[in-house]
């Protein structure tokens, strides 16, 4: 395999932080000697999340085996889960905040066409739903776990326990028509088709539609680490995943 140099667009903050979170873990674990740095290690789980390169890839590129690039990357992302906001920490952060932005995203998976309860109706592809809470500048707060894709939006977001905590709080929440009957602090658009609705329910409609636009900015910040674009491992490991790059873009953007 050819090796050649290359970059990762991710701040060198979210490289500090992954290094250090590395360096303490190796000291509690006590370990001696590994093939690569914490400072290395950090950058081939990044190269991983960010860029989507594959382990053999990185292991030509970082000169290590495949097995070794497999037990870096998974110690590395089970770190970083463990680091990510809780819902409860999200709503006390959102509890500043106006009101919130709710919404949910597809991570598209490798599916065959028998595994039924992985497939979305909705996006007639196979992958995970991931319930996403953002500010109302469109930040990113919070990510969900993952559950399969043929779970509604609305299923998803009471199975988390998102519409109970925001009701608990009073924090407003704008969602789009795939939370209808959420019921809480839960505001959603009027139903009906455009043609049928009145002069102020088009108004609401259209006001409603500019406030909740910005929850896409979330959605493009979590989609913009590539492996998350499209997703080859188990699924049982997407959660993890998830939860990863939630806290190094949450770690980044504290700096």
């Amino acid at each position: 395999m050819l090796v050649y140099p290359s970059g990762i667009d991710v701040s060198s903050s979210a490289l500090r932080f992954l290094a250090q979170e590395l360096r303490r873990h190796r000291r509690v674990i006590g370990s001696r000697w590994r093939r690569l740095s914490a400072g290395r290690q950090a950058l081939l789980a990044l190269a991983h999340l960010r860029v989507g390169h594959t382990y053999a890839q990185l292991a030509a590129g970082f000169g290590v085996g495949t097995t070794t690039v497999y037990r870096y990357v998974t110690e590395a992302v089970d770190l970083l889960a463990a680091l990510a906001p809780s819902l409860a920490d999200a709503v006390r952060t959102a509890s500043a905040k106006a009101y919130l932005l709710l919404d949910g995203t597809l991570l598209p998976i490798d599916r065959i066409a028998a595994d039924r309860p992985f497939y979305s109706g909705k996006h007639k592809r196979h992958g995970m739903n991931v319930q996403v809470l953002a500010d109302p500048f469109g930040r990113l707060l919070r990510a969900s776990p993952a559950l399969p894709g043929a779970v509604h939006d609305v299923r998803a977001a009471r199975e988390h326990g998102i519409v109970d905590a925001l009701a608990e709080a009073d924090i407003k929440c704008w969602a789009d028509k795939g939370y209808r009957g959420a019921g809480g602090t839960v505001r959603t658009p009027c139903w009906g088709r455009w043609e049928t609705l009145s002069t102020g329910q088009q108004a609401v409609n259209r006001s409603h539609a500019k406030i909740r636009a910005l929850v896409e900015q979330a959605m493009a910040t979590l989609k913009s680490w590539r492996l998350l674009r499209k997703i080859r491992c188990s699924t049982t490991r997407i959660t993890c995943l998830v939860q990863a790059v939630l806290t190094l873009h949450l770690a980044s953007s504290d700096q």
